[in-house]
């Protein structure tokens, strides 16, 4: 698979110009071209291209000795790691799909997960490998293969002495566009959560597109520190090994030990969600760090405050861009934050193609500026859900030439300018007295009190209007706040038909793995009081 005419670097970029491309080419021409050069570093290991290229074909021949179809899934559990990265490439570069799960899952969800994506191997760390033995789950029969360390008494070889010998390679596979590239399981609350299917040519526009963003810079350095199991993670990780930079790996997000990695390796590229926006804004010693290397920041995958936005502009270096999108595709919306102070309020306008509108509760087209549910299509729609066509069709939504579009599952509006305002998800509106509340526009009026720091609202049942709001609030510092006086005062931001009825103080909201503020288990809190 080593291309047999050895390009210099700046044929990778051309290369990535291509309709369509692999992987695999990009890998190895990075190892020839710079072979010196850190590709991966997650605190305890760290290697250059040659050395990961050489890994990565290593682990990816094993792979197909033991029978990895072409298209087949890999599944990987465990904590983001050099090796996890290593062995995420090899799945693809072997012509399998890659199958990172959430470790916050249940056992039982994991289980499901592991058989709905036919996987044949299992690559797992011990701490998760513990969790699933003394859960008592039975699980379906996978080639188990540990990611962090050998141990005898686990009964599964360890990845460095499980990979082919030194120097073997892979046999190349060619993979079309529609081949999957992953399958992402998204962070459902109840069930199992459904495994949205990307191909490689939706994986390979999001490479492609990197350069505009300086990924292919000299001296570029992508700060990852959101799990490698989130498609959060996932697009711009990608990106990173595709023009090869050096992507570094954080285990866990810490303010200080960000600030000091970014310092530390003249990190260029970063993303970031907006709750760790929000902890590096009120870290005490955040304005003592050198982060001048910044030059792009993006923050995705969650509602991103406009106030926390201007001080994210105000208080660090380089380019802010938020990403509207979801792990499913269809519209994808950018807003440049730091040039387009004026809009804040908003996620942006659709990018690269990307098409979006509104439709109503009936699924008809509503005209532009109205307020709607939010549907789109863009180069970068998943190819559907693992094996369950009906959830695919339901998520769908088809215009009058028949052209797919994806429910976006939000309430927004979109501007004169093209502006994307969201008004709240679809399934948390609230219905009072007839009248159509979005919370989000609840959130932000809380949000705009001095004390709070967090929110949530969501609707609970009311004698008199069928549903109230309900808020729920942080505070700043953890004091106890004067909740009758906050709520007046936020709801003297809303309308008569908006008022908040009441709040409720907590020391934090529940969050997923990337942020997002799980209102299941705000409503699961209120019918358990």
């Amino acid at each position: 698979m080593t291309p047999d005419t050895p390009a210099p670097h700046p044929g990778t970029i051309e290369y990535l110009k291509q309709p369509f491309g692999q992987l695999a080419w990009l890998i190895n021409a990075h190892a020839l071209n710079q072979p010196d050069r850190i590709a991966l570093d997650d605190g305890e290991e760290k290697l250059t291209w040659a050395e990961a290229a050489a890994l990565v074909n290593r682990i990816a021949a094993q792979l197909q000795a033991e029978g990895l179809g072409k298209g087949q899934a890999v599944s990987i559990l465990g904590t983001t790691t050099v090796r996890y990265a290593l062995v995420y490439l090899a799945a693809i570069i072997a012509g399998g799909c890659a199958a990172p799960l959430t470790t916050s899952a249940t056992p039982q969800q994991l289980a499901a997960m592991m058989a709905d994506s036919g996987a044949g191997h299992l690559f797992i760390d011990h701490i998760k490998r513990a969790e699933l033995a003394d859960s008592g789950v039975g699980l379906p029969a996978l080639r188990h293969v540990m990611i962090d360390a050998a141990d005898e008494s686990a009964g599964a070889p360890f990845l460095l002495d499980w990979m082919a010998n030194e120097g073997v390679a892979p046999t190349e596979v060619v993979t079309g566009p529609e081949d999957p590239y992953n399958i992402i399981y998204s962070s459902g609350t109840t069930g199992t959560p459904k495994g949205i299917v990307h191909s490689r040519q939706m994986r390979w526009y999001q490479m492609a597109i990197g350069e505009e963003s300086g990924l292919g810079a000299v001296g570029q350095a992508t700060l990852l520190s959101t799990p490698m199991y989130s498609n959060t993670t996932l697009g711009i990780f990608v990106a990173t090994m595709a023009y090869g930079g050096t992507a570094v790996l954080m285990r866990k997000f810490d303010c200080a030990r960000w600030l000091e990695l970014a310092r530390q390796h003249r990190a260029t590229h970063t993303i970031l969600v907006p709750v760790q926006y929000q902890r590096l804004m009120d870290f005490p010693y955040f304005d003592e760090y050198d982060l001048s290397s910044l030059a792009l920041k993006y923050c995705t995958s969650a509602p991103f405050s406009a106030e926390l936005k201007a001080e994210v502009v105000r208080r660090m270096p380089g380019a802010l861009i938020e990403i509207y999108s979801m792990t499913e595709g269809g519209v994808v919306c950018l807003l440049r934050a730091d040039t387009n102070l004026d809009k804040l309020h908003t996620v942006g306008i659709p990018w690269g193609g990307s098409e979006v509108l509104t439709i109503d509760e009936q699924l008809n087209r509503l005209p532009a500026g109205e307020i709607g549910e939010l549907v789109g299509r863009s180069t970068t729609m998943m190819s559907g859900y693992q094996n369950q066509p009906q959830k695919t069709e339901e998520a769908s939504w088809y215009d009058d030439n028949g052209e797919r579009w994806q429910r976006m599952g939000d309430i927004g509006r979109v501007d004169k300018d093209g502006f994307v305002t969201l008004l709240g998800r679809s399934k948390d509106m609230i219905i009072s007295g007839g009248f159509n509340i979005y919370p989000r526009d609840l959130e932000e009026a809380l949000l705009k009190q001095p004390e709070v720091v967090d929110a949530a609202v969501i609707g609970i049942p009311s004698k008199q209007w069928g549903e109230t709001p309900l808020g729920f609030v942080v505070a700043a510092g953890g004091v106890e706040l004067d909740l009758p006086a906050v709520c007046a005062r936020a709801n003297t931001e809303l309308g008569k038909t908006q008022r908040i009825s009441a709040l409720q103080q907590l020391d934090e909201l529940p969050r997923s793995h990337i942020g997002k503020i799980l209102k299941t288990a705000l409503r699961q809190l209120v019918s358990d009081t």
